[in-house]
């Protein structure tokens, strides 16, 4: 499982290294690619070891053709997915477009998510992380009705 938060920095040509925890993780079957996409309602990226992404594809590919909202969503998810490749120094070449799309720069943060993982600008973490007092209210209590506590 993927845990943790590490910020790192991403250089001119977009190569990230990949915390040496997740690399791992990532390599353990010797598969060397991820696959990466624009979170659908954040400003990040989601990054997926290829096993896992193979199995998402499975699922979305159960779904109905002919509901807009998962055509919506493969169109701006799916279609938007792109395969990166560890290099021998455990970085990984974010494209130009996916960079910009969510304003990679200098400082980014990998967040590890359970099977994933996320790649954030450090700026808009911290803005995700900063909610009011009223929307931490509503979160506890969604959470602790998911989670049955």
């Amino acid at each position: 499982m993927f845990r943790g938060q590490f910020p790192h920095t991403i250089d001119s040509k977009g190569r990230v290294s990949l915390p040496s925890r997740f690399r791992e993780l990532v390599t353990v079957n010797g598969d060397l690619r991820l696959i990466i996409t624009p979170a659908p309602f954040d400003r990040c990226l989601h990054a997926y070891p290829m096993s896992e992404w193979e199995e998402f594809e499975r699922k979305i590919a159960e779904l109905s053709r002919m509901d807009q909202h998962v055509v919506r969503f493969r169109r701006l998810y799916v279609s938007a997915a792109t395969e990166c490749e560890l290099d021998k120094a455990g970085r990984i070449l974010i494209p130009n477009h996916l960079r910009d799309k969510v304003e990679l720069t200098k400082d980014v943060l990998w967040a590890g998510m359970g099977k994933t993982m996320e790649l954030w600008s450090q700026p808009e973490w911290d803005k995700a992380l900063n909610i009011s007092d009223d929307e931490q209210l509503a979160f506890k209590n969604a959470i602790m009705e998911l989670i049955r506590i």
